[in-house]
């Protein structure tokens, strides 16, 4: 009985393989790259780099941070918004599903030539007025909210890595934006903290900007392409 027990279990053909770890139906290698794309993305040197950067030069690490704290939780308002979207998209109109998921290749392709056709950026910051702490905080949180790029990046690129068929698409939605909040937060507040060294740096070297807009530009592409031709899941 137990040799043929022992032979039972060491057939290959009758091993059940172990399941790919995920985190509420998502994929580890999904999370990696999501990861991936969101840092390159943080990365990249733009409004929100200047802001940060003219901010701490003006008032100070401090001012620098709590700016920082006002950005990302006006993108925890746009994710929040963005994951009950999707789900509710899902639930109301399952096939819309994948509408939605080809027009966000389609958006992070145009937002690749749109990086690589851009002008040359002038990483110039500015001299602000001081003000205190909570209107560092409102301004911040404000701009963030109303910036609707935040909410056409999470509704682009959200539907690229759920996986409907795998758990819930609100749980996972929260938890991609997690993620980016993460990478950002820790991006953005290390900017702050090297926010003099990197604006005398970045100034010195305009040919860096330049190297910089064709490697995210060709980054996005290649994302869009990847993300477009992998076979989607059907929906339960």
């Amino acid at each position: 009985m137990a040799t043929r027990d022992a032979a039972i279990w060491n057939n290959p053909a009758l091993t059940v393989p172990p399941a790919p770890m995920s985190l509420f139906g998502l994929p580890f290698d999904s999370l990696a790259l999501f990861a991936l794309a969101v840092l390159l993305l943080a990365l990249t040197p733009g409004p929100v780099w200047i802001y940060l950067i003219s901010r701490t030069l003006t008032q100070g690490r401090r001012a620098g941070y709590f700016s920082l704290i006002g950005v990302m939780a006006g993108v925890m308002v746009h994710l929040l918004a963005a994951a009950l979207g999707l789900s509710a998209l899902l639930l109301a109109v399952p096939a819309a599903f994948d509408a939605v998921k080809l027009a966000g290749a389609a958006y992070l392709l145009w937002l690749a030539w749109s990086t690589l056709r851009g002008g040359g950026f002038s990483f110039t910051p500015q001299r602000l007025e001081p003000v205190p702490d909570r209107v560092l905080f409102r301004q911040s949180l404000t701009a963030s909210v109303v910036n609707p790029k935040v909410a056409v990046f999470y509704l682009s690129l959200f539907p690229q890595f759920v996986d409907p068929a795998g758990g819930t698409v609100l749980l996972q939605s929260l938890a991609l934006g997690i993620v980016h909040v993460s990478v950002s937060t820790l991006v953005d507040g290390a900017l702050v903290t090297v926010a003099g060294a990197l604006a005398a740096w970045l100034g010195a070297r305009p040919g860096w900007l330049r190297v910089q807009r064709w490697f995210l530009g060709g980054a996005f592409g290649a994302l869009a392409v990847w993300l477009a031709l992998t076979p989607r899941h059907p929906s339960p």
